[in-house]
């Protein structure tokens, strides 16, 4: 698999953090840094696009889970776009399933957020 590549959009002022290609220790710090980065802007809204995802180790679900501390702070949420089989696995074994709102589509999970589309 090449390179980790990180995005960011905003959608009705949800950030919308898109991964793909594995997420391990040797990457990791991308990924954190692209959400450290979203959420030095204040968001507390958060999805995290990782369809393009097929594989993710323990240390970019730790990273997750350390940002999910910080946007709970401010009474937010960060919502998980998977729909890999093996993704949906690693989350349920690890319980995580049960920490991140699970959606099938940004659309689905920022729609979640109860925004409202713009006209």
């Amino acid at each position: 698999m090449g390179e980790l590549e990180v995005s960011t959009k905003e959608d009705r002022g949800v950030a919308i953090v898109t991964v793909d290609g594995d997420v391990d220790v040797s990457n990791a710090t991308r990924l954190r840094d692209t959400l450290d980065h979203v959420l030095a802007t204040g968001r507390a809204h958060v999805v995290v696009d990782v369809r393009g995802v097929p594989f993710m180790d323990s240390t970019g679900l730790g990273v997750l889970v350390g940002r999910m501390k910080v946007v709970r702070a401010r009474r937010g949420s960060i919502r998980l776009v998977v729909t890999a089989p093996r993704m949906l696995r690693v989350l349920s074994i690890t319980g995580l399933d049960t920490v991140f709102p699970l959606y099938d589509t940004p659309e689905d999970a920022v729609a979640s957020f109860g925004v409202s589309a713009s006209a």
